[in-house]
């Protein structure tokens, strides 16, 4: 979470979000509680919050991976068809429409992301620098 307790969300296989805190390890299950937590960061394919993610024809396996941005406005995604998705976060409502994403690799580890959205094209992070 983004303040002093630590707190960790975890997805299960059988696709059930889970929160407990750190270090104890006590699984907090009042969810009046979990929804007040301010995540530091969200990593997670699964929560009310990225709903939208899923198209009208995926299964729960198709969508891999998740990050929102820094400023915490953007998530993207990464699926099983090697498709990169642009969002807005939070995105609570179903089949939410999205932007396509390439993203481009250089020899020296940089990597850029470029979304086509509204027929334009945009650079959405500041090049990353591995």
């Amino acid at each position: 979470s983004k303040f002093s307790v630590v707190i960790s969300k975890v997805s299960t296989g059988s696709y059930k979000r889970q929160v407990y805190e750190v270090p104890s390890g006590k699984q907090l299950v009042d969810q009046a509680v979990i929804d007040r937590i301010t995540w530091a960061t969200w990593t997670s394919v699964l929560g009310d919050e990225v709903i939208g993610i899923w198209s009208r024809h995926a299964e729960k396996a198709d969508v891999n991976c998740a990050c929102v941005s820094h400023s915490g406005i953007n998530l993207v995604t990464g699926d099983d068809f090697g498709m990169v998705k642009l969002f807005d976060f939070p995105c609570p409502e179903k089949f939410v429409r999205t932007c396509f994403c390439i993203v481009t690799t250089s020899t020296v580890g940089i990597i850029v992301l470029y979304c086509f959205c509204r027929r334009r094209m945009m650079e959405i992070f500041p090049p990353l620098n591995l």
